[in-house]
């Protein structure tokens, strides 16, 4: 086998191959052989992933972990140890031991000996009732209600982990490191502290290090996919995957291999920076990010610098992921076709709701009527239009009643009755339930070579003094001719889930666009765009150095994605939803 150059000593090429559990299965191999790389990491998790391995372990004690890592990890293995690419992820899940044994056992069978380490301790299950007999309330952060309050069956509860472990294994000579709810940004800041010997006080170094493993966690979406310029994007074929450059500093430049599609530019970092997040005070349990303070700019063609970022400590507590049983939940779509849109909604819902003795006979029912069917329909899919109809129960055998009802129906209702998809028996409903712990109470316990190494949390600072956040001259929004537009004609969105609350970022190209924006877009003008949103609190944050403001919408997205009852339960299309409104605005800011 051929050997890679060796990489820039003076920085560190972090590759992320994955950015949720059913990414592209090549991109492992693709992010080794398609360039140097000093590191490979791989984000397999999110809340509902914790939810779908929680199944899996479910029917065998022995898994709960990503699977397709381990089938990665197979074809890469030696091509890894024969270029001295160390291998960072945390798709060990709910169980990194298994993890790790099955490694060693591909190892061994490939004739390979990589040093594997294993890191645990954010599992809380086991410490769960001692740890509020200790004072821990564990209380959800959106509804302030403590866990024994809301009585409800806990099925896994994991704290966010910091980069400090990774680091430790490092040390210790790891050729492999896995771990279960590593903080997505950990697989990116653990190399860099550990390759330039940061100290757990170099707040800013730290903080740059987490805002490139913002950037590159989610994959893709960071080199062009999910963006909403999609004529910037030269291909969609084969779109690389993002690599970290980082450097002694803090700072880093995010691009991907050569050769491959996608694009990787001002606009698409800044869309990626501005997922899932809240405030421009981004939390880790190893440092406080200012997302206000980064300084960004195109270094060349599919190369851009981030720079600037100022650190504060973390704060005393870290995160924990924890899942409830919230009974079942189960759906189906009926197609409403042509003439009486409405009317024959009403007959559905009434017959049907008749027949189990009322919307009382399930804890939770809902149902949305979306209206797209057209006028004089030129082809059989103008016509249409559906009636969705969702429930949640804590009894298995009533939700599985809604699909036979409304089968009973196909012969005795509206005319055209039709359903989009077999009737099913419905799904296990699991609750997010985010809340808070003290860090005193987390350790991670770092396993290599049969021996295990505690590493505590992070101490905070509260005598650190704040950094003030960049500075930018926002012009005055232009006066002169108003035009009717699309706004996504002039400004990018993403948006996403942060368990049951949605975050909207929105942005634009120039400093002429966000004056505009600034001003025009406040929460009140985000909820008579999208009605929809008029029920929820929503939050309003700005953050001009990256001409951009994101909202946080709270209680969207009910008690999270594996227990949603939403079309649309990650929220993922909230963005382009807001950039179909026709809005007025100056012409002076519309694009050449």
């Amino acid at each position: 086998m051929t050997s890679m150059p060796v990489p820039n000593q003076e920085k560190l090429i972090v590759a992320n191959c994955s950015g949720f559990f059913g990414d592209r299965f090549s991109a492992a191999k693709e992010m080794v052989q398609g360039g140097p790389i000093d590191f490979l990491t791989g984000d397999y998790l999110a809340e509902l992933t914790m939810a779908i391995l929680l199944r899996k372990q479910f029917k065998d004690p022995q898994a709960g972990y990503a699977s397709t890592f381990l089938k990665q990890m197979e074809g890469v293995m030696g091509e890894c140890l024969d270029n001295n690419i160390r291998v960072v992820s945390n798709a060990g899940g709910l169980n990194p031991a298994s993890l790790a044994a099955a490694l060693e056992k591909i190892a061994a069978e490939l004739g390979v000996h990589p040093k594997i380490a294993y890191i645990e301790g954010d599992n809380l299950m086991p410490r769960l009732d001692d740890l509020q007999e200790k004072g821990e309330p564990f209380k959800h952060m959106d509804k302030g209600v403590s866990l024994k309050e809301d009585g409800g069956q806990t099925i896994s509860a994991n704290a966010y982990l910091g980069c400090w472990g990774i680091v430790e294994a490092l040390n210790q000579g790891a050729d492999i490191v896995v771990g279960g709810r590593l903080a997505d940004v950990s697989l990116v800041m653990g190399p860099a502290a550990w390759k330039f010997q940061w100290r757990r006080t170099d707040w800013d170094n730290l903080a740059g290090a987490a805002v490139a493993g913002h950037i590159v966690e989610c994959s893709a979406q960071a080199t062009g996919g999910n963006y909403s310029f999609i004529e910037e994007v030269p291909s969609f074929n084969n779109v690389g995957f993002p690599l970290a450059e980082m450097y002694a500093d803090g700072s880093s430049v995010i691009t991907k291999h050569p050769g491959t599609g996608g694009l990787v530019s001002v606009g698409t970092v800044t869309a990626q920076l501005l997922y899932e997040v809240r405030e421009p005070r981004y939390l880790t349990p190893d440092v406080a990010a200012r997302f206000d303070t980064i300084e960004i700019g195109q270094e060349a063609p599919d190369r851009v610098r981030i720079k600037g970022v100022k650190g504060e400590p973390p704060t005393d507590s870290t995160k924990v992921c924890i899942n409830n049983l919230g009974g079942y939940r189960n759906s189906m779509t009926i197609v409403l076709t042509g003439l009486d849109i409405e009317a024959k909604a009403k007959i559905v819902e009434s017959a049907l709701f008749d027949s189990l003795g009322g919307k009382d006979f399930f804890s939770q029912a809902e149902v949305q009527l979306i209206q797209s069917q057209k006028v004089d329909p030129r082809i059989n899919e103008e016509a249409f239009a559906h009636l969705r109809i969702s429930v949640m129960d804590p009894d298995p055998k009533k939700v599985a009643r809604l699909s036979s009802k409304l089968v009973e129906l196909a012969l005795a209702n509206i005319p055209g009755f039709t359903a989009t998809a077999p009737p099913t028996k419905g799904t296990p409903a699991i609750v997010h339930w985010p809340a808070l712990v003290s860090n005193t109470h987390i350790r991670q316990d770092v396993h290599v070579g049969g021996q295990k190494t505690v590493v505590g949390p992070v101490t905070p600072d509260k005598d650190f003094e704040v950094p003030a956040a960049g500075t930018m001259e926002i012009p005055n929004v232009p006066g002169g001719k108003m035009v009717n537009v699309p706004f996504g004609k002039v400004f990018a969105t993403r948006s996403g889930d942060k368990g049951g609350n949605a975050n909207l970022g929105v942005w634009g190209k120039t400093p002429l666009a966000y004056a505009f924006l600034e001003t025009f877009l406040s929460a009140e003008k985000l909820k008579t765009l999208l009605k929809d949103l008029d029920p929820y609190d929503i939050e309003r944050y700005e953050m001009p150095n990256l001409l951009a403001v994101n909202f946080y919408i709270k209680g969207m997205l009910g008690d999270g994605v594996a227990a949603s009852t939403r079309s649309d339960p990650q929220a993922k299309t909230l963005g382009e939803y807001l950039r179909a409104r026709i809005i007025e605005l100056p012409e002076a800011i519309l694009p050449n």
